[in-house]
């Protein structure tokens, strides 16, 4: 996956950790399969804008917080 996925995914894992949130609760929260769930957090696929927004409010924070800096785009 390119590297841009690779930043989110640490972003993500990152602030679930922080906030105590397993994969299988985020998964609830979100109404994402927790399989799908780990392969975002693993970087493995590219999501949609739709489970972004969900993951944001599930986490409790804006959507530009689980996004790479501009300048670490390759």
């Amino acid at each position: 996956m390119s590297n841009l996925i690779q930043k989110f995914s640490v972003k993500l894992r990152y602030l679930r950790e922080k906030k105590n949130i397993s994969q299988d609760a985020l998964a609830k929260l979100t109404d994402i399969d927790r399989s799908y769930i780990g392969r975002i957090d693993r970087g493995e696929v590219n999501i949609s804008l739709d489970k972004l927004f969900k993951i944001a409010k599930a986490l409790k924070c804006q959507p530009a917080e689980l996004m790479p800096e501009i300048d670490s785009f390759d």
